[in-house]
């Protein structure tokens, strides 16, 4: 049987790890062992971060809406609970946005919120 060189594939698979491991410091974007390790590393924190992005998002609206919600004496619990009994269905995205940028809009929904929990 033929003896078979590896060349053109095994230089095509080198080429395609140092090129997702360009700009790594140091050996890791140089030597094909420790650039392959990072790039799989770094994969597995693409992959994981596409998940915590969403929890660190939710986590900011969170401490945004509670802020909003104690300038006008509510919790962030009583505030989503009035909001809740009142049958505004608003998500906390646009919640903290009001939050931050619309404060009467926020301030009215508080107000609503206020007044379902008291009824």
């Amino acid at each position: 049987m033929a003896r078979v060189k590896g060349g053109f594939v095994r230089a095509r698979r080198r080429k395609r790890i140092l090129k997702l491991a360009k700009g790594y410091f140091g050996s890791k974007h140089r030597l094909f062992k420790t650039a392959k390790e990072q790039v799989m590393k770094s994969l597995l924190y693409a992959y994981r971060d596409r998940r915590q992005v969403k929890r660190d998002f939710r986590k900011l609206w969170i401490v945004r809406i509670n802020a909003a919600a104690r300038l006008n004496g509510l919790s962030y619990n009583k505030f989503m609970y009035g909001l809740k009994l009142a049958g505004i269905e608003v998500n906390r995205k646009i919640l903290a946005d009001l939050a931050v940028n619309d404060i009467n809009a926020f301030n009215s929904l508080a107000g609503v919120a206020k007044q379902k929990i008291n009824a």
